[in-house]
């Protein structure tokens, strides 16, 4: 396929960042648990040695209309940790988690902040899996039928989820007696966006949200569609000019030696790529795109596994590879690819054909061509990445051929808000944590400014992808601890204050 099209089929989830087809992206390694402390593992009363119950709840399938089929349900996935929970007799708070655009799992196992501050808080945990992934699906739980085009896909949105949410949250209060304790609830990525959403759309639900790494403003008219990439060519340029400009050259590498008698061959040896079958240029530099996406997402503190098995500060790992590496270009290309593909040193070969979906993440396809519009992918001359101008008309045709449905690039800024964001919150909203790590590519749609005393922005600039919700670690900077500290004192005075609004009111 033509580079050219890559980008124009770049539909960008939080998640899946890059895609040569509609299938996910090459190399997206299946995620182990991650390991979790004796404590919790041992005393949950409810699944020994386990993290959480699974349960389901009878959803329904259309919250907004009253046609034949808005009725229908279908089986919501939800995971309940009740280790630490105070009860409902002592009203003691929920905290939820919502779901992002994949299997409800691996968000969990990668939200310890959660489980780590249950005990204090003496919270019950729930996790909520988002329709249409995972193993929420409608439509029988028939993947195919589900997906099968624009008429099951439909009920695939944002809104619906949200909706979803508040639904499931108030059966469950009144199923455990627990109607006056509080919620919180909490996110990252665009689960974080769909936590700040609720606390704006559902505030007699949730009487607070922490949202972490949320591009709540990474819309059209609202940012630039060059600041995705130029956060990432930032983040490696920091470690070392060297290590900018080879990356910045390696396109035109690639490219020239494709195009020398015998280059297909070079590049396939170069690489340790699996297979022959329709190798060209433009599956390797997808390949390569997605390593230094996905590093610049992760470029986390402390060793890591949520997208790849990484070491900590992988993206200064990648450019001492390549400073150290004396060989030519390719080689120097390959050493750090190998950091993000193959830390763990037990590849011998790479398939760039691999369109596996571990995680659940296809979904994201719908959604990026119905209302996540959200233009990420556009480079200037500065960028790691070729040149390259973001199009919404190029997202449209793509949509529109593939799934025969035009986007609403304007949809999710009319329906949660966007522009003026500083004065539209400061009068309409309140109890919203935002937590952006300026080396995250997505921070460049993030709350960056606190709005008032209660919608507060906690910015990192050495902080990546959400970060503040991994599980603590002994390596941990006094940075992070400094954030997860903040946090868990503002939540702290939320739920304070709603005791004593709720002990006035008695």
């Amino acid at each position: 396929m033509a580079l050219g099209l890559h980008f124009i089929l770049r539909l960008f989830s939080l998640y899946l960042v890059t895609s040569s087809t509609f299938a996910l992206s090459p190399i997206l390694p299946r995620f182990p648990s991650s390991a979790v402390s004796a404590e919790l593992k041992q005393s949950s009363n409810s699944a020994p040695n386990s993290l959480y119950r699974t349960k389901f709840f009878t959803q329904i399938l259309d919250h907004f209309n009253f046609n034949p089929q808005s009725n229908h349900v279908f089986q919501q996935r939800y995971l309940i940790n009740d280790t630490f929970w105070g009860g409902a007799k002592n009203n003691a708070p929920i905290f939820v988690y919502t779901g992002n655009e994949g299997n409800i799992e691996w968000f969990t196992q990668n939200t310890g902040f959660m489980f780590e501050n249950a005990p204090s808080f003496h919270a019950l945990l729930v996790f909520i899996e988002h329709r249409f992934y995972g193993k929420s699906i409608p439509f029988g739980g028939n993947r195919k039928v589900a997906y099968a085009n624009a008429s099951t896909l439909g009920y695939l949105s944002s809104t619906q989820a949200l909706a979803d949410y508040a639904t499931l949250i108030i059966d469950l209060k009144k199923n455990l007696s627990a109607t006056d304790s509080p919620v919180v609830v909490f996110g990252g990525s665009y689960g974080g966006m769909l936590a700040a959403w609720f606390r704006m759309k559902y505030p007699h639900v949730a009487i607070g949200a922490l949202a972490s790494s949320a591009p709540i403003l990474h819309f059209m008219d609202l940012v630039s569609p060059d600041i995705f990439n130029n956060i990432i060519s930032q983040d490696f340029r920091s470690e070392s000019e060297n290590c900018y400009k080879v990356l910045k050259g390696s396109w035109k590498l690639i490219d020239d030696t494709a195009n020398k008698p015998g280059g297909l061959q070079l590049l396939q040896k170069s690489f340790r790529i699996c297979k022959s079958n329709d190798f060209g240029p433009g599956f390797l530099e997808n390949w390569l795109r997605t390593a230094w996406v996905y590093t610049a997402m992760t470029d986390y503190p402390t060793p890591s596994n949520f997208l790849s098995p990484l070491p900590a500060y992988p993206i200064k790992k990648m450019c001492e590879a390549i400073d150290r590496e004396k060989n030519d270009g390719l080689g120097k290309l390959y050493a750090a690819a190998s950091v993000y593909y193959n830390y763990t040193g037990t590849a011998t070969c790479f398939d760039l054909d691999d369109d596996s979906d571990p995680h659940d993440l296809g979904g994201w396809q719908w959604q990026a061509c119905t209302e996540m519009i959200m233009p990420v992918g556009g480079s200037n001359k500065h960028s790691i990445f070729p040149e390259y101008v973001w199009s919404y008309q190029d997202r449209a045709s793509a949509c529109q051929f593939f799934y025969n449905v035009t986007p609403r690039p304007h949809w999710i800024t009319t329906e949660f808000g966007g522009h003026a964001i500083q004065t539209v919150l400061k009068r309409s909203a309140s109890n919203i944590i935002f937590f952006n790590g300026l080396r995250d590519p997505w921070s460049g749609g993030g709350v960056l400014k606190n709005i008032s005393k209660t919608i507060v922005a906690i910015v990192e600039k050495r902080g990546a992808h959400h970060v503040d919700l991994r599980y603590s670690a002994k390596e941990d900077p006094k940075w992070l601890k400094d954030v997860r500290r903040q946090e868990v004192n503002i939540i702290a005075s939320w739920i304070s204050q709603y005791y004593q609004d709720l002990h006035s009111n008695n």
